[in-house]
């Protein structure tokens, strides 16, 4: 599990095809307290590291998570924002992540608001249930707060979040432009709630 805290900002020094995709990742981590096996959300995407270094670790990237993550996701010179897993105890700062991308977002607009940046962004419409004003959404790994939600004639579905500076500043999300694709990962709490309805209507 998972906080959608970014703690660090890493980049893909390299990326080599070998039956999966391994990746290995430059990080400001002591990677000297990050065991093999452990888990890394990269931009959203829970991994697992295989092999370390200094201030590096490499992740095995199936094809299955190359084509439900962002398009050119996986390339070199990436950048990533980076989660370690949660440990009892912690501060759960953000909101329950499990580091499962549920579909592919695009950026469809960028507007400042004083310091701030309000940014929108269109889902599928299989998302629409799952979106709501105030709720919470996950976006390349970054717990945000969703402001507002419009249902669209084509059947997809648009939202716009508020970037604040420091969020700008300690994520890669300061950099998105139009157009750029992000992983999206709903609320756990929505996924079950949708689910419990389902079975209501069912009896």
């Amino acid at each position: 599990m998972f906080t959608g805290i970014i703690t660090d900002v890493g980049t893909i020094e390299s990326v080599e095809a070998r039956g999966d995709t391994r990746a290995v990742i430059r990080t400001a981590y002591d990677t000297a307290t990050v065991d093999l096996g452990a888990s890394i959300a990269c931009s959203g995407v829970c991994l697992t590291v295989v092999d370390k270094g200094p201030n590096w670790f490499a992740v095995d990237v199936s094809g299955e998570t190359i084509s439900r993550t962002a398009r050119n996701q996986w390339s070199a010179g990436r950048k990533l924002n980076l989660e370690r897993a949660m440990k009892l105890g912690d501060e759960l700062g953000g909101h329950i992540v499990t580091g499962h991308v549920d579909d592919i977002a695009s950026v469809i607009g960028i507007c400042p608001e004083g310091d701030s940046k309000r940014i929108g962004f269109s889902v599928p419409a299989e998302l629409a249930p799952f979106i709501a004003p105030k709720g919470s959404i996950t976006i390349d790994g970054v717990s945000l707060t969703v402001n507002q939600v419009e249902d669209q004639a084509d059947g997809t579905t648009h939202f716009s979040i508020n970037l604040i500076p420091h969020t700008q500043a300690v994520t890669t999300l300061g950099e998105l432009a139009q157009g750029q694709a992000v992983n999206i990962e709903i609320d756990v709490l929505a996924r079950y709630l949708q689910r419990m309805e389902y079975y209501r209507g069912q009896r």
